[in-house]
């Protein structure tokens, strides 16, 4: 039953998220927003996680219970972004997106904590638990591809069979004011979603704050940053740093290479989301591959699954080889379980049990925060740099997170070093 909480909770904090951010880069501009503005908007969620580091997630180490914090979080964000459903207004909609994200932000560190708490064997239990939210993010993601259809246009194309149909849905999107009326309905879902969230969080297990125990740990973040002195974990925080830039390039370029190796643009989100699915079928069997292969050896394949997903985009972009650029998607799966979950389990296991929330959020901020917001200055003006008459060299850009990726999982190879769990806990207290 406890397990089943946790999985409904990663399932309902995902859903939160899955439910907005897709159809957001489309909305803005249909809104008129200028292109500075939704700058200003998209990266609210970066810097929200930055701002938890030294605030929220404090709050929860030292002076809230985790569950109530996850509720108060729920309910205050859920009716902000609630708000936005019904704002057209640049400093109005903004407003409602900087609160909920604010408050949304920091539970990301805090159902782990959640979840950590409650676990007998992280290294056996939490993939299966963070499956819920990959199944909440898809659950939220795909309805709307079948909700902002303008099915008039679907039925007067009279399409046959399955295969079909889905391409007349999928080719046939509302456009203009009925796509901005319908797309502001996501934002409601987001925020029913998290007031569901801020309900069911007060059946979560009891997780309480634990006080310092002197004055020089007071500060949850500042004690798990002193941490960052010994070279292993500040090799893995910086390594943690390159995979988050990593990662985001391949949200901000994919999109525009699917279309050209000749997948239509309709079936773009359908082709990137197999890589999801297939990060459903890698947390179920992690803490297999954790305890087989050791923590070093997941992380680096979690990397070099980037290296090798751009290295078949830079080296093997046109349509002669579509089949393996739609198949090569699967390399998501491991390199979030791989990498991200294995980060946090091996955070929960090796930071010190007071500042737990703080220790998620210490790496949280690179994953969430300076990482996204580092490829979101690089990655579009590098994209325009390399364009020239309307033509991309994918391959010099694809090549760019190959190599990092690449230079990451060296790193981890020659520098990261742990020692054992009970060791560096009696060096840290």
């Amino acid at each position: 039953m406890i397990r089943f909480k946790l999985f409904l909770m990663m399932f309902l904090e995902f859903f939160i998220w899955g439910a907005w951010l897709p159809l957001i880069f489309g909305y803005l501009p249909a809104l008129g927003f200028s292109a500075w503005q939704q700058s200003l908007i998209l990266n609210a969620f970066p810097a929200a996680a930055i701002l938890a580091m030294f605030f929220s997630n404090q709050f929860a180490d030292r002076n809230f219970a985790a569950e109530r914090f996850l509720a108060v979080s729920h309910l205050i964000g859920g009716l902000s972004i609630i708000g936005c459903a019904f704002v057209t207004d640049f400093w109005l909609f903004f407003t409602c997106m900087l609160v909920h994200c604010v408050f949304y932000v920091p539970t990301i560190s805090i159902t782990n904590s959640v979840a950590f708490a409650s676990m007998k064997d992280a290294q056996e239990e939490f993939g299966i638990v963070r499956m819920g939210g990959t199944i909440g993010w898809i659950a939220a993601a795909w309805p709307p591809g079948f909700l902002l259809v303008d099915w008039a246009k679907v039925e007067a194309a009279q399409p046959k069979g399955l295969v079909d149909w889905l391409g007349a849905v999928f080719a046939s999107p509302l456009e203009g004011l009925a796509m901005q009326n319908a797309s502001s309905w996501t934002y409601v879902v987001a925020g029913a979603a998290s007031l569901v969230l801020a309900g069911f969080s007060l059946t979560l297990p009891h997780t309480p704050p634990k006080p310092a125990s002197d004055s020089e740990d007071s500060l949850a973040w500042l004690k798990s940053m002193k941490l960052l002195k010994h070279p292993f974990v500040a090799v893995l925080w910086l390594v943690t740093l390159v995979d988050s830039f990593v990662h985001n390039c391949y949200f901000n370029w994919t999109g525009r290479f699917l279309p050209t190796v000749g997948i239509p643009g309709n079936w773009v989100t359908q082709v990137m989301s197999i890589g999801q699915i297939a990060e459903i079928l890698t947390m179920g069997v992690l803490g297999f591959f954790l305890k087989a292969l050791g923590w070093r050896t997941t992380l680096i394949i979690g990397v070099l699954g980037h290296a090798a997903r751009f290295a078949v985009f830079a080296f093997c972009g046109s349509a002669d080889y579509k089949l393996l650029i739609i198949t090569v998607q699967v390399l998501h799966g491991i390199c979030y379980a791989f990498f991200f979950a294995t980060v946090y389990i091996f955070v929960d296991e090796y930071f010190p049990k007071d500042i737990r929330t703080s220790a998620q959020g210490l790496f949280n901020l690179m994953i969430l925060g300076v990482g996204a917001l580092l490829a979101g200055f690089i990655c579009p003006p590098l994209f325009e740099f390399l364009t020239k008459d309307g033509n991309t060299d994918f391959r010099s850009l694809f090549l760019i997170p190959c190599l990092s990726a690449t230079a990451a999982a060296l790193a981890l190879g020659l520098l990261f070093w742990p020692p054992s769990k009970e060791r560096f806990a009696q060096e840290n207290g």
